[in-house]
C-alpha cells in the first residue's frame, strides 16, 4: 500500500522524522473516522505503539511504513467504531461529534495578554468540507466499513485495492460500500459548497438571540428547523432534537435567562461559521449550523465539557 507522503524513501533503515512525520495525516484520518479528537489521539497513539513495538528489523522490512501506520490506524479505528455503536446506545441524549475550533482565529489576536497558545491535537487536523459538522453527522449514519471505505478513497483518495487491505474485504466490495456512502452524503447535501453569507446569517443569529427578539430568531430559522444538543448527561441539555423555529427560538430565549452573563462570540467551528457560548468565561456551549436558501436549518449545541477541551485552552477574549 503506497501513499504520496511516503513515496520514493529508502525503507532499508526507516527514517525516524518521515515515522514521526506521518502523525498529522494520521490524526486527519482518525478523526474523521471516529468524529472524535480524544479518540482520534488514542489510535493514533496506539498505531505508533504497535510500531515501536516491533524489532529494528521486523521495521525495516516494512517496505511502506507510512502505508503501514494508515493501515493499522484505518483497522484500529474500524474496530473502535465498532464498539463505539454499543456505547452510544447507553449515551445520554444525542451523541454529537466532537467540534473542533480554527486555531488561526486564537493565535491572530484573541488570545489576550500576549500568552503563547499551547499546540493542541486540533492544529493538526484540516480543516475543510470533509469535516463540517453536517458531513460528520452523516458519517455518524453508516456502518463502519462504510464510513472507512468512504473516508479513505473519497476523502483521502486511497484505491480500493488499498481500501481492501483495511476493510478486511474485496476491492469491489469496498467499492459497493463506498457507492452506499456516497448515496447518503448525496441525499443529505452535506458535500454541497459552503452557503454563502453563513457568517452573516450566523452573525444576526447571535444578536436577535442575545436582544432576546424571539421573532428575529424565528425569521431567521427554516420552518422545520432542528437543533440537537450534547451534554452527554453531565451538563443540562435537552434530550430530544427540539424541532420548529417557534419552539427552537423560544427554547433559546428560555436558556439564555437562565443563564445570565452568558457571552456570545462568533467562532469557525469545523471550518464553518459558529457560535461559543461562554459563562464566567469558560465555554459552555459550541454551535454549530446547516444553512439553505438563506435560513438555518440544522443546529447542533454541544455541551458535553469533555468534548470541549479543545476549546477550554484557546483562551478568551
Amino acid at each position: 500500500m503506497n501513499t504520496p507522503s511516503v513515496a520514493g524513501h529508502d525503507r532499508s533503515e526507516p527514517d525516524l522524522s518521515a515515522i514521526v512525520g506521518e502523525r498529522r495525516q494520521l490524526v486527519n484520518l482518525a478523526y474523521r473516522l471516529l468524529g472524535s479528537l480524544a479518540e482520534a489521539e488514542d489510535a493514533v497513539q496506539e498505531t505508533y505503539t504497535r510500531w515501536y513495538a516491533m524489532s529494528r528489523q521486523q521495521q525495516a522490512a516494512v517496505e511502506s511504513p507510512g502505508a503501514w501506520l494508515t493501515t493499522v490506524a484505518g483497522r484500529i479505528c474500524l474496530d473502535l467504531l465498532g464498539s463505539a455503536r454499543v456505547r452510544r446506545e447507553r449515551y445520554v441524549g444525542a451523541w454529537i461529534p466532537e467540534p473542533l475550533p480554527d486555531r488561526r482565529e486564537w493565535s491572530s489576536g484573541l488570545v489576550g495578554g500576549g500568552r503563547t497558545v499551547p499546540v493542541d491535537p486540533a492544529d493538526r487536523v484540516t480543516l475543510d468540507e470533509s469535516v463540517s459538522m453536517a458531513f460528520l453527522v452523516v458519517l455518524e449514519s453508516m456502518t463502519p466499513a462504510e464510513r472507512v471505505a468512504f473516508v479513505l478513497h473519497d476523502v483521502f483518495r486511497y484505491p480500493f485495492a488499498e481500501v481492501a487491505e483495511i476493510v478486511g474485504r474485496t476491492p469491489a466490495a469496498c467499492r459497493q460500500l463506498a457507492s452506499s456512502a456516497r448515496r447518503r452524503v448525496r441525499d443529505a447535501q452535506a458535500l454541497s459548497a459552503p452557503p454563502a453569507g453563513q457568517a452573516a446569517l450566523v452573525r444576526h443569529f447571535k444578536q436577535a438571540w442575545e436582544a432576546g427578539d424571539v421573532k428575529a430568531l424565528v425569521d431567521l430559522l427554516d420552518p422545520d428547523a432542528t437543533m440537537t444538543a450534547d451534554g452527554g448527561g453531565l451538563v443540562g441539555a435537552v434530550l430530544r432534537p427540539v424541532e420548529g423555529s417557534e419552539r427552537i427560538a423560544q427554547y433559546l430565549i428560555h436558556i439564555a435567562g437562565k443563564a445570565p452573563g452568558l457571552t456570545l462570540l462568533e467562532r469557525t467551528v469545523n471550518g464553518r461559521p459558529g457560535l461559543v457560548a461562554q459563562h464566567a468565561g469558560v465555554t459552555v456551549t459550541v454551535a454549530a449550523f446547516s444553512l439553505a436558501d438563506g435560513r438555518i436549518t440544522r443546529i447542533w449545541a454541544v455541551r458535553n465539557p469533555e468534548k470541549l477541551r479543545p476549546w477550554t485552552e484557546c483562551g478568551q477574549d
